[in-house]
This record gives structure tokens, sequence and C-alpha cells, in this order.
């Protein structure tokens, strides 16, 4: 460790993304979009004017927090942006969770949420998954001494959603603090929650395009919310940089919002092939958790989870082992083009036998 490092930095065990390979192989562990863009983005790329790049942009992306209103029904001044949803969850860690109070998450969701917690020095108090393997709404809202409450829905690395409905009973019970619900995942079969945030001002919603847009290569997440909520996450923004999102990206965030035709046709593809790859790994005796991502969580009844996923990089194919407790059988397998996820299952065939 560096001599110079603070305390606080010390004891920090930082998030470890998904291996991103410089050889040629089937990348099926980051739960990316395997189609493109919206064919606008490739207009505003091959037009923009270089020019412009001398000047900050927009301090509050004014033209794209709009368009999300419009593809949301919400008023702009109930909309944030921010780099990816991963630095507008930051945001919200330090706006709402600071308070000297445990943070009520699920014990298996989005690895960087107990990152953040070391970071601002949050408790987290975790509670397991119910015996579907589904977060657990009612243990969560049990607590009565909280700074707040965060879940994914979908969940990750699960996949399963719970419904605006079942999201609002949570929201019934925990009035006093802010509810997060990260909904990086929700374009892939689940119903968004945004709606109850117009009677609940204590829900903030989390959004991201680098899942259902296919942009995780520019980072652009969004927060939904009260007036209230959004200018908390603007104070804790300008406070640490007032000009977050680029010019160029608010441009092509603006061009995939518009283009709901390319939108729904990429994300129907998704599930489809998602759904024909469950079928065929229960039939090489996977157990695959239901899932309304872009992603199955699966582990074999007979074949270790570390050997299969060794097996699989050897051979050229990319999925995702976290090799904790809890998880270490099971492989998070992202949903690819069907030639790429036929070659995943042709593969398990033969470390199958």
């Amino acid at each position: 460790m560096s001599q110079f490092w603070s305390p606080a930095v010390r004891k920090l065990t930082p998030y470890v993304p998904g291996e991103q390979p410089v050889d040629r192989v089937i990348k099926l562990n980051t739960n990316e979009n395997p189609y493109p863009p919206a064919p606008g983005v490739g207009e505003v790329l091959r037009n923009y004017a270089t020019s412009q790049l001398r000047l900050y942009p927009d301090p509050t992306s004014t033209a794209l927090r709009q368009t999300l209103a419009d593809t949301y029904d919400m008023p702009a001044d109930n909309v944030f942006v921010g780099n990816g949803s991963d630095e507008v969850l930051a945001f919200a860690f330090q706006a709402f969770f600071c308070h000297d109070a445990p943070l009520d998450v699920p014990e298996v969701t989005y690895s960087f949420y107990p990152v953040y917690a070391r970071l601002y020095g949050v408790e987290l108090r975790q509670h397991p998954l119910n015996g579907k393997r589904e977060t657990d709404l009612a243990a969560l809202a049990e607590a009565h001494d909280r700074s707040g409450v965060i879940l994914a829905n979908p969940n990750a690395p699960t996949g399963h959603a719970h419904s605006p409905a079942a999201l609002e009973s949570l929201l019934q019970r925990v009035t006093d603090r802010v509810v997060l619900v990260d909904e990086a995942y929700v374009d892939f079969g689940a119903e968004s929650a945004v709606a109850l945030t117009r009677h609940y001002p204590n829900l903030l919603i989390t959004g991201t395009f680098s899942k259902s847009r296919s942009l995780a290569g520019i980072r652009l997440g969004y927060a939904i919310g009260s007036e209230e909520l959004i200018e908390g996450l603007n104070r804790v923004k300008d406070s640490f940089n007032s000009y977050p999102v680029d010019r160029l990206t608010q441009e092509i965030g603006i061009a995939a919002l518009k283009d709901t035709e390319h939108f729904d046709a990429c994300r129907n593809s998704v599930m489809a092939t998602r759904e024909r790859t469950r079928t065929r790994l229960e039939s090489l005796g996977f157990e695959v958790l239901p899932s309304s991502a872009n992603f199955l969580l699966v582990q074999h009844s007979t074949y270790d989870g570390g050997q299969l996923f060794a097996g699989l990089r050897e051979r050229g194919v990319l999925v995702r082992h976290f090799n904790k407790a809890g998880l270490n059988n099971f492989l998070r397998i992202s949903i690819g083009t069907d030639d790429e996820m036929n070659t995943l299952l042709e593969t398990l065939e033969v470390l199958c036998r």
C-alpha cells in the first residue's frame, strides 16, 4: 500500500469490471448490447462540427433532459443526467444516504453499491434474497432506523424484476427516506416505475444508455424523481463537476432517444434470443433463473461453475463468474447475437458431456 494514501482509501476494495479483452473473442461478460446504436447516432458523429469542442457544454444538459422528459412523460425539472448511471448513483449516495443510519440493500445485487458505501462511509444492512432468489421487498421495508433503501429492478445479477405495484407497497411503508430503484435493465422485459415518482416524492429512478440504447462507450446515465431529489443531485454535481456531460454525448443521447423504432427492434431481438437461449440451457441441465434483463444467471446441476467458466474462456467465449458467497457456482451470461449464443451453446454441449 502507498504511504501517501489516506486511511479511507486504504480500506477500499474497488469495483472490478468485467474483463475487456484485446484478442478477438465472443464477449458475453459485461451485459453490453450486441447491436449497434440508432442510425441517428452515426449521423451525429459524421456531421458534428468539431469547432464546437472548444466550448464548454450546457452545464444543465437542457435539450437532453427535455428529450428524456418527453420520453418518460415527465417535466424536465424532474430529470437529471450524468456520466453513466454509476456517476448518478455516486451522487445519490452523497446526496441522500450519508446519514448516521444503515442503508438497506439486497444481499445479492449490483456490486458497486457496497463500493460506494465504503467510499462514503455508509453502513450497509444487507437482506438475503427470498426463497425464489428474488429481492425481498418486505425485508427492505421492515427497519425504521435507515438512511434509505436501494435496489436494482431488474436485479443484477439475478435478473428478477418486481412490478410497479410491488414497489409501491414498499414505498407505502418507507416514507421517511429515499428509495432508489436502479432500472439499468428495465427495457428488456420489466415495467418501469417512473410513473410512481409523481406520487412518491422520495422515489428516485436511475437509468442508463449503456444497455438498451447500445451506448456503453459514451457513459451516459440519468435519474428521474421529484424536484427536491433532483435539486439534491444538482447540489452534489455542482460541487464536484459543473459540466459532467460533454457536448457530443448530449447530442448522441438525444439521437438515440428519438429513434424508438430502432430501440424496440433491438430490445425485442435481445429478449427473443434470451428466451431461446434459456430453453437450450435448460436442455443441457442448467438451472436458469427467470430474467427480465439482457443476461441470464445459470448454474449446472453437475458441472462446477468455475470449471465451465475456464473451459469457455479457453475456447474464446467470455462469461462472468463472480466466485463469491451465494454465487460461486453461477455464471452470468450476457445475451449476444444469435450466432454468438449458438457458439456458446455448442461449446457448452462439449463441456457438459
